[in-house]
């Protein structure tokens, strides 16, 4: 009985013993293999780190290229954009003398087919009064009796009387009709010389053909012309005051007149260069109103452009 309460003693004791060195500390080597485990570790963390801020930086420095990429492509545009729009300046500064230019030009070929209509009409009347002398110069000699003219003499300048009329020779034409007395220089012919001279740039001459024109043949139907060519040299010659004036008159005097729409458009014209922009506005804005869809009207219109006036504001109705 003895004996066994020893060997439980023994055993109880070596128990003991097995579970006090299960339970103590892990010796040192176990110890310092966790802390080269987790030095390993974060040597990990710190070395992700450093290629994650290298990954960042190298993403900021291609950003901060694409963005002055794009300010430079902005500038180069910019640049660009203030290229064009002085060359756009630069064409309507000039588009405005080449319209001018062309609507003189326009003019000039205008007139030359007025004239020639009206140098048609007369030679075709002129035609016609000869066929009627002719035939009844026909109709007299085939009766027998002595071609008489219009002014009483007959074909060989004699008088019915049977002497000699006075001024006979001169009176008889080589085409075998009498024809009334003419000026010196025919309304055609002053009217192409002056339109020949304004062309080629004879405007001294021009100006005293036009106003022979207006004062010897006042009712012809290219009086008016000349009257708006009297303004045209005066606008060229930088003389505005004259050219608005010549440009009333062609308003005033001449209601029916083909010249009215391009008066009123030169009128404002010469009061804009003389700084009265007032009065310029109002007459293109008259040209807009009375002449709507001419050459005139789109001139008009480019000059109030010009001036900054608002396309609405241009379409209104002048006050007057």
């Amino acid at each position: 009985m003895r004996t066994r309460w020893i060997v439980l003693a023994l055993s109880a004791l070596a128990l003991g013993v097995i579970g006090g060195a299960m339970l103590s500390p892990q010796p040192a080597r176990a110890v310092n293999r966790d802390m080269v485990q987790l030095q390993e570790q974060v040597a990990q963390l710190l070395q992700g780190q450093q290629d994650l801020r290298s990954a960042l930086d190298s993403s900021n420095a291609s950003l901060k290229t694409l963005v002055q990429q794009q300010v430079d492509s902005v500038n180069h545009l910019s640049a660009q954009m203030s290229s064009v729009e002085k060359a756009v300046q630069e064409v309507q500064a000039t588009s405005g003398s080449r319209i001018d230019t062309m609507a003189q030009q326009t003019q000039g070929l205008s007139d030359n087919l007025q004239d020639v209509q009206a140098r048609v009409g007369k030679l075709s009347q002129q035609l016609t009064d000869m066929q009627n002398l002719l035939q009844s110069i026909d109709g007299k000699v085939s009766g027998g009796a002595p071609a008489v003219t219009p002014g009483g003499m007959n074909q060989g300048g004699a008088n019915p009387a049977g002497g000699p009329g006075p001024g006979a020779a001169s009176q008889m034409p080589s085409g075998g009709g009498s024809t009334p007395a003419m000026a010196p220089i025919s309304a055609d012919t002053l009217y192409q010389n002056a339109l020949r001279d304004y062309n080629t740039g004879k405007y001294d001459l021009a100006r005293q053909e036009f106003s022979d024109y207006i004062r010897n043949f006042p009712t012809n139907d290219l009086a008016s012309n000349a009257q708006f060519y009297l303004g045209e040299i005066a606008y060229a010659q930088g003389d505005y005051k004259g050219a608005i004036s010549a440009y009333d008159n062609v308003l005033t005097n001449f209601p029916h007149s083909f010249k009215l729409a391009d008066s009123l458009l030169k009128k404002g014209m010469a009061e804009q260069e003389l700084g009265l922009k007032t009065a310029a506005m109002r007459d293109f804005r008259d040209v807009l109103r009375r002449f709507p869809g001419s050459d005139a009207s789109r001139r008009a219109q480019a000059k109030l452009h010009e001036m900054g006036v608002p396309a609405t504001a241009a379409s209104r109705t002048s006050p007057h």
